[in-house]
């Protein structure tokens, strides 16, 4: 990474005339592509660096495309596709989704963000209507439709990576009939106009008081409900649904002053492609959160769940999608996927114990921050090694008063108890609501249940926090 910086301040010092002075990196996204500040005595550019060539190439000629046709994106200041890496336009960091994020309360928006949404809207059509006029769909990355492929490739990452990982029963076999019938229902509807594929919040900047549009490198033909449900169902802006009903009616009607509209037929086909779009995106919560580990994509499971819900509240999913229908079923009654949405729901600090088995792995933290303190137990004397303690537990007298007489243990105990208690005192005042703590040993069932259970009884006992404890090795076994 350090060469492609190099490279980047080479490029951003041939471009400006000037010489880079700051390279700060910007938060990462979903994607693997990485952004890059760079300040000079007097410009700023945003640097990108991005491995995938043919991504490069498309984000490239869409963007000239797009500047030829006055749309608002960032000026393409300087390139190098040979080397992976481009310079654009610094409109600084304010997104939609930053705005939406201070103002929402319980899906309620103030008149001005709602104008900035009938603002993304009209810059939205002209991107599916001029911008898609004159396009090279050749570059076009991965493919030039939102066709049967690009749909399947959609539904099995919802498959694989949030049905599989979640522990979602289904019959494969009915499964894949449904997405058969469904990629069928969803491309019997007008697919000649360009797709922005990601048409969301957070790629939509505010500068100057003016709208630009950004990540539009996966764009190719397809319909035009997929981006308005892409922008109007994003998960976590969490739209009142009276307000995407609002915002689908104003651009209903502005596009009706640039094509002819049914908006029945139109409706029709919406509500699919907001399903097929939910899908897609629980695929993406599924692959970053519990493939990558990332788990604060998790967060988002709970908002388009809530969607989901209402997509089958309102008897909005086509109907022959009987297996599907079984799936999102099992999907809104999952007590797995329920724990997501209770994360941040707790006023006082959340202290979360895990005893776990090195053998299957540390513990997932669901809430966003990346997990906590981990606490090696196995230099500690092990009572799983004499045969009286091998039925026994870390919850039994037996093994507590075993661990209990011994100096190391209790050493490490008070060690512990000073670490986490400066953690607590710490999150405490500063409002923080969560915090994860996990002990491991070889086989989860001695001594790091003995210490879980002893920092929880500390904690419980001289904090004013709430105290959960979670034994994965006992519940697995069905003793806890």
């Amino acid at each position: 990474m350090n060469e492609s910086i190099n490279k980047l301040k080479i490029l951003y010092d041939n471009w400006s005339k000037e010489k880079a002075l700051k390279v700060a990196p910007l938060a990462q996204s979903g994607s693997y592509r990485k952004y890059f500040r760079i300040n000079g005595k007097e410009k700023t550019a945003i640097g990108v660096f991005n491995p995938d060539k043919k991504e490069n190439l498309a984000y490239v000629t869409f963007t000239k495309h797009f500047l030829r046709k006055k749309l608002n994106v960032p000026a393409l200041f300087a390139q190098n596709l040979k080397e992976n890496i481009y310079l654009i336009e610094d409109l600084g960091n304010t997104t939609l989704f930053t705005l939406v994020e201070q103002q929402n309360s319980n899906g309620k928006l103030s008149n001005r963000i709602i104008d900035y949404y009938k603002t993304a809207l009209e810059h939205l059509i002209r991107f599916q209507i001029d911008g898609g006029k004159g396009l090279d769909y050749s570059v076009c990355y991965p493919r030039d439709q939102f066709d049967k492929q690009s749909i399947l490739w959609d539904l099995n990452y919802f498959k694989y990576y949030f049905l599989k990982l979640a522990q979602i029963p289904f019959d494969e076999q009915k499964l894949e009939e449904d997405f058969t019938s469904f990629v069928k229902f969803l491309l019997s509807t007008e697919t000649k106009y360009f797709m922005y594929r990601d048409f969301q919040s957070r790629n939509i900047l505010l500068y100057n008081d003016e709208l630009y549009f950004v990540d539009y490198q996966g764009g190719r033909k397809g319909a035009l409900q997929y981006d308005v449900a892409s922008l109007l169902f994003q998960a976590k802006t969490n739209l009142a649904y009276n307000t995407r009903e609002e915002l689908l009616s104003f651009y209903l009607t502005q596009l009706g002053k640039r094509i002819k509209v049914n908006r029945k037929e139109f409706k029709k086909y919406y509500y699919g492609y907001v399903l097929i779009r939910l899908l897609q995106t629980l695929g993406a919560y599924g692959f970053r959160g519990y493939y990558e580990n990332k788990s604060h994509f998790l967060l988002s499971i709970p908002y388009a769940l809530k969607n989901l819900r209402w997509l089958v509240e309102k008897n909005r999913i086509p109907p022959q999608l009987s297996e599907l229908k079984k799936v999102i079923s099992s999907i809104l009654e999952s007590e797995e996927l329920k724990k997501f949405s209770t994360a941040y729901t707790e006023i006082k600090l959340k202290v979360t114990i895990n005893s776990f088995s090195y053998k299957s792995g540390v513990p997932k933290d669901f809430t966003g921050n990346g997990g906590g303190f981990v606490f090696d137990c196995r230099s500690l004397d092990n009572p799983g090694r004499f045969p009286e303690f091998k039925d026994s537990t870390g919850l039994d007298e037996n093994v507590i008063l075993f661990l209990s007489k011994k100096e190391k243990v209790n050493d490490f105990m008070n060690s512990v108890n000073s670490i986490v208690g400066g953690s607590v005192t710490n999150y405490i005042t500063r409002d923080f609501k969560n915090l994860m703590i996990n002990f491991g040993c070889t086989g989860g069932q001695h001594r790091s249940v003995y210490c879980a259970e002893k920092l929880a009884n500390h904690l419980k006992k001289n904090y004013d926090v709430l105290v959960k404890v979670n034994h994965s090795q006992l519940s697995n076994k069905g003793i806890n």
